[in-house]
């Protein structure tokens, strides 16, 4: 066991979990309605409470535990029985306890990212039971064939920290969601209420990400050093990527446009963090703000789909993106555990992740699907429509982001739906 890689990956799980809360419920907290600040935010809170619990019980063992026929692992750990301060998983120099915990951190973002899919408009009672579900039955199964030993790790898909497990995964999900509980009402009262939690909630991201990437080498050195310096290069090139073709088209810059497209880079840059040089994570980061760009502005207004913040745009879109880049500037030269892409001999490579990309594409919509009908006997998907106009912080929660604001406790004499300050016009978030 090996004290430094330990203390890097302690630090790494603490700091993912600040990505988690504040980072991601300050992100899509600032892109919403003032009447809708608390209950996004619970979203990201409440996932990350369930899918810890859950991951303790049994999701980490269907990820981790023995390989069942290449599709799920056993129940070696459930309840994490046999994890310990020792060292597992063959070369690995960390106590088990803390990698079953970093990956509890992962699976609880990748549940909390569907929610900006259908923000302002889920029932509270419907995401408790989606937050316990689809992490067991879409989550642990697709971790599980690319981390754990199964099948898809067996044929050679790379994915260095989740651009299939997370992105991919939690974008189409969200697709799905947002498709199944219908359009908002009233979209254009519901322009980003506070750009200034907004851009804290990007910037605490990006310091996340740094340890969600770098972590995933799971060990100090220079393997997370790469994939630490991937990692930010690649959110710079994406963020001058998004403001360089919003200024082109746009003729104008935006804050919104130059943080969305950061994340994008992010996003890109995930699942090959690990298995590229850095002027190829420049490369990925700047195609990939364009790609989703493009899903957000146009893919979204031609199919006319309501994904509130534009999780599929961004996750889904440009965890396929980073997919199939890492099939084509991956290099053994960086990382021998690795594989040569397609720009270095190996079109194999590129067809890996493709049928990676494929695979997530079908347990996202089937299971995704799937659960929610199964939910939908208990409990309604949806909010009413009256409780949907005040604003889920009223209705459901009672309790106001702004208590010096026109919100008012459920019941008062004075309560009344929310004015949105119309901060800006409607449009998708990057636009």
């Amino acid at each position: 066991m090996d004290t430094g890689d330990t203390t890097w990956i302690l630090a790494a799980t603490a700091i993912v979990l600040f990505m988690h809360v504040p980072g991601l419920a300050l992100f899509y907290g600032g892109l919403v309605s003032q009447k809708n600040v608390v209950s996004t935010m619970m979203h990201s809170f409440a996932s990350l409470l369930i899918v810890s619990v859950v991951w303790v019980l049994w999701g980490y063992t269907l990820t981790y535990g023995t390989d069942i026929g290449g599709f799920i692992g056993g129940l070696d750990y459930l309840g994490f029985k046999g994890v310990d301060g020792e060292a597992t998983f063959g070369t690995l120099t960390i106590p088990h306890y803390i990698f079953a915990i970093f990956q509890t951190t992962f699976a609880a973002i990748t549940v909390a990212i569907v929610s900006g899919g259908i923000a302002g408009r889920i029932s509270f009672p419907a995401w408790v039971m989606f937050s316990v579900l689809w992490p067991t039955f879409v989550y642990a199964p697709m971790a599980h064939w690319v981390w754990g030993g199964g099948w898809l790790s067996g044929i050679g898909e790379l994915d260095f920290a989740g651009g299939t497990v997370v992105h991919i995964l939690s974008g189409v999900s969200a697709l799905v969601a947002a498709l199944m509980i219908g359009p908002r009402h009233r979209k254009h009262e519901s322009a980003p209420h506070n750009l200034v939690m907004f851009l804290i909630g990007a910037g605490t991201l990006w310091f996340g990400w740094l340890a969600f990437n770098g972590g995933s080498a799971l060990a100090s050195g220079g393997l997370a050093s790469l994939a630490f310096a991937n990692t930010h290069v690649a959110a710079c090139a994406a963020g001058i990527g998004w403001v360089t073709i919003e200024w082109i088209l746009r003729k104008r810059p935006t804050l919104v446009g130059a943080a969305t497209g950061a994340i994008a880079g992010l996003v890109a840059i995930t699942p090959a963090a690990g298995y590229v040089t850095i002027p190829s994570a420049l490369i990925m980061g700047f195609l990939g703000s364009w790609v989703c760009y493009f899903g957000v502005n146009f893919v979204k207004n031609r199919f006319k789909y309501d994904d509130t913040l534009d999780a599929f745009g961004i996750h889904g879109i440009g965890g396929v993106w980073g997919a199939l880049a890492t099939g084509i500037f991956a290099t053994k030269e960086v990382n021998p555990a690795g594989n040569n892409g397609l720009l270095y001999g190996n079109p194999e490579q590129l067809l890996h992740q493709v049928m990676g990309i494929g695979v997530t594409l079908v347990l996202a919509v089937v299971g995704t699907f799937v659960i929610l009908k199964f939910i939908s006997i208990f409990t309604p998907l949806r909010v009413s429509k009256e409780d949907e106009l005040m604003g889920l912080d009223l209705s459901f929660h009672e309790e106001p982001a702004y208590h010096n604001s026109s919100q008012h406790p459920v019941g008062s004499q004075t309560s009344k739906p929310i004015q949105n300050p119309g901060i800006i016009s409607d449009q998708p978030i990057g636009g």
